[in-house]
């Protein structure tokens, strides 16, 4: 079976991802970050989801918080709730992280050399997404093109490593669709912003408004419980 790096969040599009790499026949090694994020809640669902859908491998790669301070994921910021529908795609919010993806993606590639591996699977979206410029197919297609040239494998050896991003053009509703046919138990997933102390989704920041009107779309029921 071929190896493939899948970054996880424990929210529900890398789980999904996650989930439809193992159904393409990948053997798949599962790489979380803890980066000074709010709260850890998606990083025990990142836990719970590895151990659901049986990788192969987890890791769990600590960066300096001070890389990426400025957003209000990763400080004391408030996380914008409630926002018109209208806007979530149309500007980038404060919850956008600085260049994270980047790095993320940086990581995952160094872990491939290692593995052997040459596919990098990541859940980003470009229709129902929170306005980050580092979830366009652009970005996907510049990395690609990054990766052939900055790696040892991709210089000595001519490996072509290939981004894959199977939701990129999916609405909320289909990834969730396609989701459950491929097996994601969405309970033990995490998606929001801003949970209560007692790790409760909030309910109302673009991560819960967008996986709200997502399962509402697909005309399933939401397991998770939401504060408001």
């Amino acid at each position: 079976m071929k190896k493939a790096v899948v970054l996880s969040s424990g929210g529900l599009d890398s789980t999904t991802v996650i989930a439809l790499a193992m159904k393409q026949g990948f053997d798949v090694y599962a790489l979380s970050f803890d980066y000074g994020q709010r709260h850890k809640r998606e990083l025990d669902a990142a836990r719970r989801v590895a151990r659901s859908l049986g990788v192969r491998g987890r890791m769990v790669a600590s960066i300096d918080p001070r890389v990426f301070s400025g957003s209000s994921l990763t400080a004391d910021i408030e996380v914008p709730k409630e926002r018109d529908p209208g806007r979530v795609s149309a500007e980038i919010p404060n919850t956008y992280v600085p260049a994270r993806n980047t790095v993320f993606l940086s990581l995952a590639l160094a872990w491939c050399e290692v593995l052997g591996a040459r596919d990098i699977f990541i859940g980003v979206n470009a229709v129902d997404y929170s306005g980050y410029p580092d979830c366009r197919p652009e970005f996907l297609n510049a990395f690609e093109r990054l990766a052939a040239l900055a790696t040892k494998a991709g210089t000595e050896e001519s490996a072509r490593f290939q981004i894959h991003a199977p939701l990129i053009a999916m609405t909320k509703a289909e990834i969730i669709l396609a989701g459950i046919d491929a097996g994601v138990d969405y309970s033990i997933t995490h998606s929001c912003y801003d949970p209560t102390p007692e790790g409760t989704a909030c309910g109302a920041c673009d991560s819960c408004l967008l996986r709200r009107r997502g399962f509402a779309d697909a005309g399933v029921a939401d397991p998770i419980r939401y504060a408001s």
